[in-house]
């Protein structure tokens, strides 16, 4: 007769991984993605601690020092090592403090977009009908324009500025999240959760709040993420115009604009804010890849 097994004779079954656990190993799978993250928390840590790491204040002139070259670079000093501007400002300080006002852009017009995008898809999606088509017919519109086109025109209504320009990038982008938010909204109506909630009496607003809205997260945050990009992108080309901000604000664009005319005296006054630009636009269309490729069942491999 054999021996009755024992509980520690049989095999525990594995324990299925958490969400977090599950999302961080697709997510990681993607080299890119993680490189993007890695560089998005730099630029972010820059952002954070700007007044600390930056030598000098970003507005500080030095009339001794007007367009001192990098430090390696014959007549340099390691007193500013990206050297300075035509009127004697540190160019890695700008750039830190820059690295501030560029990301407080582009998370600023995505959150003024995302959240009006949403309330104009739930109310899209969800009514239908006539509300519909005039809320997308609008989108349609917007979309129709070229974006940078479109972004000048309403900055030159409102006038040239930061703030101005935030909401011009805000408008062009709107669309984007509304399209998304109504798409997933239909998706999700038919499902069972939702008529289990309407038969146990939610109303509209809890209805489309608590129940269809965080289904729909996924593709919004993907959304969003390559949507701050777009807005860094956007609003450097608008300052780069003189219609975002303006100096002495120490925006990228805005650098670039100032550095024009000295492109073939002094290389480093442009390459220095146009690699910025480029590096964290880049990362962030590189992490944005990664959410999607993590966040979508379809791409899970």
């Amino acid at each position: 007769m054999m021996p009755a097994a024992t509980p520690s004779d049989a095999a525990a079954p594995d324990a299925p991984p958490g969400p977090w656990r599950e999302f961080w190993g697709y997510f990681s799978a993607n080299r890119g993605a993680v490189a993007g993250l890695a560089i998005v928390v730099a630029v972010l840590s820059l952002a954070a601690f700007a007044n600390v790491l930056a030598p000098y204040p970003p507005e500080l002139t030095n009339n001794a020092v007007f367009l001192k070259p990098p430090a390696w670079q014959e007549g340099g000093s390691w007193a500013y090592p990206l050297g300075t501007d035509a009127i004697g400002r540190d160019m890695l300080s700008r750039l830190i403090h820059g690295a501030r006002l560029s990301l407080l852009i582009g998370i600023a017009v995505v959150a003024l977009s995302i959240v009006v995008g949403i309330v104009l898809g739930l109310v899209a999606g969800y009514f239908r009908g006539v509300t519909e088509i005039a809320i997308m017919r609008l989108m349609d519109i917007i979309l129709t324009l070229p974006s940078l086109l479109l972004a000048i025109v309403i900055v030159a209504i409102l006038g040239p500025g930061l703030m101005n320009a935030m909401l011009a990038v805000a408008v062009v982008v709107l669309p984007h999240y509304v399209r998304i938010t109504r798409a997933s909204v239909i998706a999700e109506m038919s499902k069972d959760y939702v008529t289990a909630a309407r038969a146990g009496g939610a109303g509209r607003i809890r209805l489309m709040v608590n129940e269809v809205l965080p289904n729909c997260a996924a593709p919004l945050i993907v959304q969003a993420t390559l949507g701050v990009s777009t807005a860094i992108l956007d609003a450097a080309a608008l300052g780069f115009l003189g219609l975002g901000a303006q100096p002495p604000l120490p925006e990228w664009g805005t650098m670039l604009a100032d550095a024009r005319e000295f492109v073939l005296r002094a290389w480093w006054v442009v390459t220095f804010p146009g690699l910025m630009i480029l590096v964290t636009v880049l990362a962030f269309n590189l992490l944005g890849d990664g959410l999607r490729d993590a966040l979508d069942p379809k791409l899970k491999r």
